[in-house]
């Protein structure tokens, strides 16, 4: 009875120390330890303990019972440093999902060497590796940036959907690559092979609820179109309606994540290593490219784009007449999207098809461009990938808009400024261009305004004087090269509205080569400034201001009270106050303790050193040969160690 008592008593001191330990050194190092790397800290802090009351043996005392804990406690602290620099906090937890991690991180492994594979076999390897310039260290040519180009649209091609969408996102950046790669880039295609039916039938049934047959009274097995999200096939309902069904692939969702994750760490790393990877806001790009392509994957944020760019494309104007095709919500879901079905041809095959109905080339084309801009401009939810693919003529004349799976969406003031630019270009107005200019970019703190003017005013006279149509590709082109210059950046929202700009120019060039599409949107913008000049639209814009600045007047005299009575107690000051941002005083306040932690740390120790060296007489001996002074100076030397880990181990923990 009594050993088992006395084992009590013994296994609960134990659990206290441990527990007292661990406890101790998370507070130290500002950590939140769970049960398992605080039962490892502790004991490998009370294992210390014990070894060095073995190793002292009879000549411990009592007094030297600081010695043990204080190596104790730095035992326990190294241990829990090392232990979360090697496993971070949370790398414990979890551990039954340990093997699907494992199964990912060997399927991301194999992506990483299938991609590293293509790369190579293209020759992209010291492109990639940051070597690719010209012989002997001179710049890379022309001829080179062009070979290169070619390279690397025919690797994205070959490495997948989500690469080949990256490519078709920097192909409108003009302000980050060279116009070679944007010329090739702007070709890619992804072919794929269809999915096998009997593997979309089951995603059919699951998002439908109910077996296909119930729901359709014909069902074409042969996909019309295959994507490399979705494929297309034509079905008849029960009511006799011809609709349009598309059906997510089975594999799309853990394809794209599996190359996002790999695009996330590979912009990571760009941001961290290069400095135009840090130019260009790497990590922000694949963000907003994840962003995005996480909508693609959801086919109800499709439907929702139809409703709202079908309310803003001009489906009731005469001069457009584009229409939308009719979404069945009640049939649709987050992987089945059911249409309206409309004959037609696509645009890339029309040209036969327009001179056979005596159809005006020119007449479609200005009716698409209207069409594009009338969602930019007034509605603000635009498509973002007009290619001849995507749009259609309808037997009786009318265009049709196809797969919205890609929209951009740009606010009010945005839209202002777009008509501003326009308005300034159909004037030749330069400085008017540069205000505009200045409000749709990000400015740098450091843009030379009345440079940029100059700049802006060589390139209308240069594109846009009269006497001749400009080069409408070539536009695009200089006009982001000379924003990058000038120190400022494009929007992603911006650059989506000149991507399908860009796009639509190579649609309706396939119909009509000699479409003016610059003259025809500076005649639209004005227009539409125009329009906002007449007696209705100067009504409703000054009702709109008005109402907007009633708050503020109502707030106006109470402020302006309070300022004249201030002003006459002369009580009125201003207060500036220093490091305002909690972001700056916590880096400060780091800094500070850092800094005094280390300065005690380090004068404590000095102080043990000097104790340890200092001579006593035989009669201050507590214990075997060590002397009052020693065990003071061990002791301050344990509480030094602990003051400088804590400093070591908040220098490693934080972010860079």
């Amino acid at each position: 009875m009594e050993l088992a008592f006395f084992l009590v008593i013994a296994a609960a001191t134990l659990a206290f120390f441990v527990a007292a330990l661990s406890a101790g050194a998370g507070r130290i190092l500002g950590l939140r330890l769970g049960l398992i790397r605080a039962t490892l800290t502790g004991g490998a802090g009370a294992a210390v303990f014990w070894m060095v009351g073995e190793l002292m043996g009879d000549a411990r005392g009592g007094a030297l019972i600081t010695v043990q804990l204080g190596l104790a406690a730095v035992a326990a602290l190294l241990f829990l440093a090392l232990s979360e620099v090697l496993l971070p906090t949370g790398s414990l937890a979890n551990v039954v999902r340990w093997p699907g991690r494992v199964r990912r991180q060997i399927a991301r492994t194999r992506r990483y060497s299938a991609l590293s594979r293509i790369a190579i076999r293209h020759g992209l390897g010291s492109a990639l590796s940051g070597r690719g310039r010209g012989r002997k260290g001179r710049p890379a040519t022309g001829e080179s940036y062009r070979s290169t180009a070619i390279n690397l649209r025919l690797a994205l091609e070959e490495a997948g959907a989500t690469f080949v969408k990256v490519g078709q996102l920097l192909s409108t950046r003009y302000d980050l690559l060279p116009m070679e790669f944007i010329e090739e880039l702007s070709q890619l295609q992804h072919q794929v092979a269809p999915e096998p039916t009997e593997r979309i039938t089951p995603v059919l049934r699951e998002a439908l609820g109910a077996d296909p047959s119930e729901i359709f009274a014909e069902f074409d097995p042969e996909p019309l179109a295959a994507g490399s999200m979705a494929q297309v096939y034509r079905a008849r309902l029960r009511n006799g309606d011809a609709v349009a069904v598309k059906v997510q692939r089975p594999s799309a969702r853990d394809v794209v994540e599996q190359d996002l994750d790999i695009l996330f760490r590979l912009s990571s790393k760009l941001e961290q290593h290069t400095d135009w990877g840090r130019n260009f806001g790497a990590t922000e790009l694949a963000a907003g490219f994840a962003a995005s392509l996480h909508e693609e994957l959801d086919l109800r944020v499709e439907a929702r784009n139809m409703v709202a760019i079908a309310a803003s494309a001009g489906a009731d104007d005469p001069e457009i007449d584009v229409a939308i095709p009719r979404v069945y919500e009640e049939l649709s879901s987050e992987r089945v999207l059911v249409l309206e079905w409309l004959d037609g041809v696509t645009l890339d095959t029309a040209g036969p098809v327009l001179e056979e109905r005596g159809l005006d080339p020119t007449e479609v084309a200005r009716r698409l461009l209207r069409c594009l801009l009338q969602q930019i401009m007034t509605g603000g939810v635009f498509h973002a990938d007009p290619h001849p693919g995507n749009i259609m003529l309808l037997e009786d004349g009318r265009l049709v808009l196809l797969d919205f799976g890609s929209v951009g969406r740009i606010d009010r003031s945005l839209r202002s400024s777009l008509q501003t630019m326009l308005l300034a270009i159909h004037r030749q107005d330069p400085a008017a261009l540069c205000d505009a200019m200045l409000e749709l970019v990000e400015r740098h703190e450091d843009t030379d305004a009345d440079q940029l003017e100059r700049s802006l005013g060589r390139f209308m006279a240069k594109h846009l004087a009269p006497g001749g149509p400009p080069d409408q590709a070539a536009i695009f082109a200089e006009l982001f090269v000379m924003v990058t210059a000038h120190g400022l950046r494009v929007p992603p929202e911006l650059a989506a509205v000149f991507r399908a700009i860009g796009t639509i120019t190579g649609s309706v060039q396939r119909i009509a080569p000699d479409f003016d599409l610059v003259e025809e949107a500076q005649s639209l913008a004005a227009g539409q400034i125009q329009e906002k000049l007449t007696p209705e639209a100067a009504g409703r814009t000054i009702a709109e201001e008005t109402l907007s600045l009633i708050p503020v007047i109502r707030r106006l005299p109470r402020r302006i009270d309070r300022i004249t009575d201030s002003l006459e107690g002369g009580r009125l000051g201003f207060q500036v106050r220093l490091l305002a941002d909690p972001r700056d005083r916590r880096f400060i306040r780091g800094i500070v303790n850092d800094v005094l932690l280390s300065f005690l740390g380090g004068l404590i120790g000095l102080m043990g050193v000097l104790l340890l060296r200092a001579e006593e007489s035989e009669d201050s001996e507590i214990a075997g040969s060590l002397t009052l002074y020693d065990v003071i100076g061990l002791n301050l030397l344990m509480l030094s160690g602990v003051l400088v880990l804590r400093v070591i181990f908040s220098i490693i923990r934080a972010p860079r």
